[in-house]
């Protein structure tokens, strides 16, 4: 096991005085309940619960008041109710609606005890009308590594704290480059990120993405309510790979016979699952963002180094000097999404692009970020700063003259003017340092 950067937001939760019990939401395998077994190590007593197991389950479903009922799971499992601390881990929630219902009475009467849970579908208890705890519990998201800690499973401690210095020192940017490149190629998944940093061979990896997807099959029947359904969600994970990075449309997706309502429920379904995220584009440059829900999303997967595997891209790669030059740029774009995704714990956040409102109209910028009520436009392209010209217009109508382009190259921030004259300034932001887009948001301005 190696250390993840969510712990330190598990540790600030643990602090809060109103704290409420915390559910995990995140893709499978996505690496939640190592999480929660690496925070463990804080507390003098750890009870796990998992409700795929029938004994753990009928815990919840014997109708016991809630004290009656951490003093069932004590007995259960061997434990004795100290002074301490204790926290309490329910794996696999979705599986009892008691034990969901129950979470609001372990906030209301028994705040001593810390209790995390994780679960998929959640939103599928909502709408079976179940007794969901609103306003008793709270959320975060765990998504697969970041570039950072991908570092750190890799032991490269020097080349972590590079990634902290603020400006970026010039003399680490091929090594980090490199150690990015090969990221891009793997991917996040805890599992695989694990296997390499113990072995270093990326030949053995190719049976870990063929399970994980395995595994997202298999899960087709917790996902779907009847048996059409099941065959649309499998059909969609089989041909999402193919497509990531792209713009997509419902209807024959993957040449299929399936109409636009049941690839949207299919989408819809996957989405929730946070196996992939439906990207919609936005038409303004200032706030409120309103997403353009009838316009064609683009599709973000879990994880690049699953899509890398699954579209068969690993030759392409393998060994590549600029992302933007492989798969047409979409594979640079999809790390990009990937890791301002990994910034967020916000399990509602949602990855947009900017297009223009015109009918017709082409230009499109890859995606934007908000850093104190801007909208600052990221384009994810190489060579010099003229071809930027869907940045360009993005500019010409911003209220503010800043924009980020990341690339291959080495950070920068230079002042440039759009094709029309609007002066702005332009972070340079090298791939390996959009974890730390904020914090050079916030040196650009300054």
């Amino acid at each position: 096991m190696f250390e993840r950067t969510v712990i330190e937001e598990l540790k600030n939760w643990a602090l809060k005085p109103d704290r409420k019990p915390l559910i995990l939401r995140g893709a499978r395998q996505s690496g939640k309940t190592t999480v929660v077994d690496l925070f463990a190590r804080q507390f003098s007593q750890y009870i796990v619960l998992n409700l795929d197991v029938k004994q753990d389950r009928q815990l919840f479903e014997r109708g016991y008041t809630i004290h009656e009922l951490t003093d069932a799971i004590f007995l259960y499992k061997n434990a004795e109710r100290k002074n301490e601390k204790t926290m309490i881990f329910i794996d696999e929630i979705q599986n009892s609606p008691e034990a969901v219902a129950m979470l609001r009475y372990f906030y209301e009467q028994e705040k001593s005890l810390y209790v995390i849970a994780a679960g998929s579908l959640l939103e599928s208890l909502m709408i079976k009308n179940i007794s969901f705890p609103v306003g008793r519990v709270e959320y975060m998201s765990v998504r697969p590594c970041s570039f950072p800690e991908f570092v750190l499973a890799l032991g490269e401690e020097k080349s972590y704290d590079h990634l902290n210095e603020l400006p970026f020192p010039e003399y680490a940017h091929e090594k980090l480059l490199k150690l990015f490149n090969t990221f891009t190629y793997i991917g996040g998944m805890p599992e695989v990120v694990q296997n390499y940093s113990k072995n270093r061979t990326i030949t053995a990896l190719n049976p870990i993405y063929e399970g994980l997807i395995a595994s997202y099959l298999d899960d087709v029947e917790k996902y779907a309510r009847n048996e059409t359904l099941k065959n649309v969600i499998r059909h969609t994970i089989q041909h999402s790979f193919f497509s990531a990075g792209t713009r997509i449309r419902f209807q024959g997706f993957g040449n299929s016979p399936y109409k636009n309502r049941e690839m949207s429920e299919a989408f819809k379904t996957l989405e929730k699952a946070f196996f992939l995220q439906l990207v919609y584009p936005v038409t303004v440059c200032s706030a409120p963002l309103q997403p353009n829900i009838r316009r064609s999303p683009k599709l973000q997967m879990v994880d690049t180094g699953m899509v890398n595997f699954a579209a068969n891209l690993q030759n392409e790669i393998f060994g590549v000097n600029d992302l933007c030059d492989t798969y047409k740029g979409k594979i640079a774009e999809h790390i990009t999404g990937q890791e301002l995704l990994a910034l967020q714990r916000s399990v509602l956040f949602k990855l947009n692009y900017w297009s223009r409102e015109e009918k017709n109209a082409t230009s499109e910028v890859d995606f934007i970020v908000q850093y104190k009520g801007l909208i600052i436009p990221v384009e994810i392209k190489s060579g010099a700063s003229g071809r930027l010209r869907s940045l360009h217009q993005f500019v010409d109508r911003s209220p503010h003259p800043y924009a980020i382009r990341i690339y291959s190259g080495k950070l920068s921030i230079n002042k440039h003017n759009t094709i029309k004259g609007t002066p702005y300034k332009l972070l340079n932001l090298p791939f390996y340092l959009i974890n730390k887009i904020n914090e050079y948001i916030m040196y650009m301005i300054d």
